[in-house]
């Protein structure tokens, strides 16, 4: 649960680690229908000539992401305090309407407040890259569909496949990415100084990540 208490003062130059959780209930978001629709709306977040997305992506941007059994990792960035908290708002209600329609359901699909970490220097951000895309090793639950397992330490419900910080490169998808180009020093470059991410490298615990 995340108090109910007013959100800090956020430095536009630092991304954002962001944790997001469904209610209680639910499927499992990494079945191949559910991690489907919520990419599609990942990418649409991040591709859109709409005016509104288009706009949008100027103050927010969602830059790393994956799909866990019953939350989403994010890494964005913000302009301000209010661009991070209306991106957020936008993208929750635009993944609950996708999953809401794929399950039959209406109603709320988050459970509480999103958990927002800044990240401040280039050995934290490194680390959290690692955090959210090797996050499925923390999980070891059922794959419950094919074609949603991880493959040789890139998991296909995150945009690992679209990464070009591996030590071991791939060509990407000809799909486009469902992420955006980041803005920030600290997501573009600034994360390289400890060098470029091995696929066997595991996620560190959150206490860690500084």
């Amino acid at each position: 649960m995340v108090k109910h208490r007013a959100r800090p003062w956020h430095d536009k130059t630092q991304p954002v680690h962001v944790t997001l959780r469904v209610q209680r209930g639910l499927p499992n978001l990494r079945g191949f229908k559910l991690a489907r629709a919520i990419g599609a709306g990942l990418r649409l977040a991040a591709t859109s000539q709409r005016p509104r997305q288009k706009s949008r992506r100027g103050t927010f941007r969602i830059v790393h992401f994956s799909i866990q059994p019953n939350h989403l990792h994010l890494i964005v960035e913000a302009t301000s305090k209010t661009a991070l908290a209306r991106g957020m708002q936008g993208l929750a209600s635009g993944l609950a309407r996708r999953v809401n329609r794929k399950l039959g359901r209406k109603g709320a699909l988050f459970s509480d407040r999103y958990h927002a970490h800044a990240l401040a220097n280039p050995t934290e951000v490194r680390n959290a890259i690692v955090y959210v895309l090797k996050n499925f090793e923390k999980h070891p639950v059922a794959i419950p569909d094919r074609g949603t397992e991880p493959d040789r330490g890139i998991d296909p419900c995150s945009s690992a496949r679209w990464f070009a910080g591996w030590a071991e490169s791939s060509p990407p998808p000809p799909d486009p990415p469902p992420v955006a180009e980041p803005h920030t020093w600290l997501l573009r470059t600034g994360w390289k100084r400890s060098g470029l991410i091995q696929r066997d490298e595991g996620p560190l615990l959150p206490g860690a990540l500084k």
